[in-house]
């Protein structure tokens, strides 16, 4: 009998967008990744395969499952153990070879996932592959998969590899630190932070680290390693405040995403950060693009414009943001959701090295980070608000509808809605995952920003 979670209907629901996530083990397991392994090699065209996993319970078994899955396909895999994904994409665009990273990044314990990439840290999403995939893994069936060391005339082998130095070296020669001395407390959740900071950080002289939650534990005993939540910052706020240091870092599990503290213990915006490390790189290289989403505030666009850049704005989504930076060139794109994308690292995403440019930009400078970023802040933000709504068309079509015509108000559908008016603007779009529309809103001065959230989250609500 086939295993359940080869069944075409739970291979839809996991198989997602960007990558595969689901609930182990009636979601995802051996014979699921064993199968994945195969048919990644047959869709790919791979003839190596970087393997790499995170600190989930779960996550050795499947990457070792994946491996002789891919191996019984006739593929050489080379396994680089406990990882970031930032890591595993460092692995994939320096050794030049597919990869796929076993990891439900900020997902809580019970959780697992794959991310796919080509040779050169190159996404696959639903349309790039992705679906060919699972597609592929639909015609396999758990004796199948069991049996796939035959499938391949000359089988390959697994060789392990150690990259994080490496991964280290090359992060530090993209933002080195220099300056004065900082103290700086990491909060890595329990997740792979845990490992790749110190190996990182550490080299920095004049940098005094604190750790947080260094231990790698996939059952996340102190906090969800999901940094966007407010509450999952605290103690890391807290932290900053009692050492008196200078920045406080926050990483999520897989630790491709950064959230910075400043020394009076506030969260900081992602779209300050990525205005802070566009104005960085356009210091490098004057008049490049930069990439935003379009729920970064108005400030990123702003500022890159005025800094002789050229902003460009795009979907939410890395397989958006890494397209839209491979067709036009661009040297940087920030998400306001934390992921930081450089093109000197493959147009790939690192927590660490947007962790870097903070630290580089402060260690340099005088002032304290919430001055430093001062320069950066403009427009108050509402953060992205989630509600439940069953039928997410009908409800985005009368929100446009009472916009649409109104003086000065202009509407457009590059990714959900997005109204915009001189003073404000708000964008509502729905979860490909979930019955959730996302509301994300911004204005001139904070009352602007409460009156327009308040009056689109009304009309959200009222029709739940």
């Amino acid at each position: 009998m086939p295993s359940s979670t080869l069944d075409p209907a739970n291979l839809s629901a996991i198989f997602k967008a960007y990558d595969v996530r689901g609930t182990v083990p009636d979601q995802l397991d051996a014979d699921l990744a064993r199968a994945t392994g195969g048919a990644f090699v047959g869709v790919v065209g791979a003839d190596t395969v970087v393997v790499g996993h995170d600190m989930r319970p779960s996550s050795p078994e499947m990457a070792e499952a994946f491996a002789a899955g891919a191996t019984a396909a006739g593929a050489e895999v080379v396994m680089i153990g406990l990882a970031s994904t930032d890591q595993l994409y460092f692995a994939s665009g320096h050794l030049g070879h597919p990869g796929v990273m076993f990891t439900a990044s900020h997902n809580p314990a019970q959780y697992n996932g794959m991310k796919m990439c080509r040779a050169g840290a190159v996404p696959i999403g639903a349309d790039t592959g992705l679906n060919e995939i699972r597609d592929a893994v639909a015609a396999r069936s758990a004796e199948a998969a069991a049996r796939s060391t035959e499938t391949a005339a000359t089988p390959g082998s697994v060789t392990q590899r150690d990259v994080l130095q490496e991964y280290a070296d090359h992060l530090l020669s993209l933002a080195p630190v220099a300056g004065r001395p900082l103290k700086v407390v990491v909060d890595a959740g329990n997740g792979m932070a845990g490992l790749t900071a110190p190996v990182v950080l550490d080299r920095i002289e004049g940098v005094e680290v604190v750790p947080m939650y260094f231990e790698l534990d996939g059952t996340f005993p102190n906090h969800e390693a999901n940094p966007i939540e407010p509450e999952n910052l605290r103690d890391l706020q807290e932290r900053v405040l009692a050492e008196a240091a200078d920045i406080g870092l926050a990483f999520d599990g897989d630790a491709d995403r950064c959230f910075l503290v400043d020394e009076q213990g506030r969260a900081v915006s992602p779209s300050t950060l990525t205005a802070l490390i566009a104005a960085r790189e356009l210091a490098k290289e004057p008049g490049a693009t930069v990439i935003h989403n379009l729920i970064t505030s108005r400030a990123v666009p702003e500022i890159v414009t005025e800094l002789g850049g050229t902003p460009v704005r795009t979907r939410v989504g890395h397989s958006f943001i890494k397209a839209t930076m491979a067709e036009s060139g661009a040297v940087f794109g920030g998400e306001h959701s934390g992921h930081f994308y450089f093109r000197d690292f493959w147009r790939a995403d690192s927590g660490m090295l947007a962790a870097l440019h903070a630290l580089a930009a402060l260690a340099e400078d005088d002032r304290p980070l919430s001055r430093l970023l001062a320069d950066y802040e403009r427009y108050p933000m509402s953060g992205e608000i989630n509600s439940t709504v069953d039928d997410q068309a009908a409800v985005v079509a009368r929100i446009e509808r009472d916009y649409a015509g109104r003086e000065g108000v202009k509407t457009d559908a590059l990714d959900g809605l997005t109204v915009s008016h001189r003073d404000w603007w708000f964008n509502v779009r729905p979860s490909n995952t979930e019955p959730l529309l996302r509301l994300n809103a911004e204005g001139r001065d904070q009352a602007t920003m409460e009156r327009i959230r308040d009056e689109v989250l009304a009309t959200i609500r009222q029709t739940v």
